[in-house]
C-alpha cells in the first residue's frame, strides 16, 4: 500500500499540465456562447488577439488560425476544435489542438480541453492543457521556471474576465490588465479566483480527464 501511495504522489508531482477552474454564476448557454464564438472568445482570452475560422471538417471539427499581437511581434498559429453539447448530466466539452511554426512563440504544439459542468451554483468552467515548449533548449529550461507559471496566470486572469462578463455584463475591454493599475473603484479580473488543481483526481492526470473528442482533433 505504501508503494501505491508513493507512486500516486509522484505521478501528481510530475503532472505539469495546466489546470484552471472557475465557477461562473451565469446560464450555461451564455458561457457556451462567449467561449465558442471566435470573436467573443478573442475578446476575453488574453492568449489571443484574433481567432479566425477557416474550414469545418466532416466530423464537425472547426479549423482556425490564431494571432497574438505583442506589438513588437505577432505570433501566428493554427488549430482545430470540436465541441460537444450532449454530455452526461448536461455537461458540455470542447477539445482543442494547436500548433505554430513561429520560432519566437514560447509555446509549440499543444492540446487541451474545456469542460462546462452545470451545478446549482452556476457553471464550473475548467480547462486542462499541455504543450511542448518553444525556443529550443532555452525554452525547455525556462518553461517550468517562468513560462508555464505565466501561462497559467494569463489563463486564470482571462477566465475571471470571462466570469465578470457573463455574470455582471462587464465587457472584457474594461478589465484589461493595465486598467487595474489605475486608481479608483473599477471591476478587476483576478487570477486568484481560479483553482490550479482539480479537487478530486481519481488517480488520473489532468490530461487523462480530457473528453474522448481530444483524440479526434489530435490526429
Amino acid at each position: 500500500m505504501k508503494l501505491v501511495h508513493r507512486t500516486a504522489r509522484t505521478s501528481r508531482h510530475r503532472d505539469r499540465a495546466l489546470y484552471v477552474e472557475i465557477l461562473i454564476d451565469a446560464p450555461l448557454e451564455t458561457v457556451w456562447d462567449l467561449t465558442q464564438n471566435p470573436e467573443q472568445h478573442a475578446r476575453w482570452d488574453g492568449r489571443f488577439t484574433a481567432i479566425t475560422p477557416t474550414q469545418r471538417r466532416a466530423d464537425g471539427a472547426q479549423e482556425f488560425r490564431y494571432e497574438l499581437d505583442l506589438k513588437v511581434h505577432t505570433i501566428r498559429g493554427t488549430g482545430v476544435s470540436l465541441g460537444d453539447r450532449h454530455g452526461r448530466g448536461g455537461e458540455r466539452t470542447s477539445a482543442l489542438a494547436f500548433d505554430t511554426e513561429d520560432r519566437l512563440s514560447p509555446l509549440g504544439t499543444g492540446r487541451g480541453y474545456w469542460r462546462y459542468i452545470p451545478t446549482p451554483d452556476g457553471v464550473r468552467f475548467l480547462t486542462g492543457y499541455d504543450y511542448a515548449p518553444g525556443w529550443g533548449w532555452a525554452g525547455r529550461i525556462l518553461d517550468p521556471l517562468v513560462t508555464r507559471r505565466f501561462v497559467w496566470w494569463l489563463t486564470a486572469w482571462s477566465f475571471d474576465r470571462l466570469r465578470l462578463w457573463a455574470e455582471e455584463g462587464v465587457p472584457p475591454e474594461q478589465t484589461r490588465w493595465w486598467r487595474s493599475l489605475l486608481p479608483g473603484r473599477r471591476p478587476r479580473a483576478r487570477a486568484r479566483q481560479c483553482l490550479s488543481r482539480p479537487a478530486r483526481t481519481g488517480g488520473r492526470t489532468i490530461m487523462q480527464h480530457a473528453p474522448a473528442s481530444l483524440a479526434t482533433v489530435s490526429r
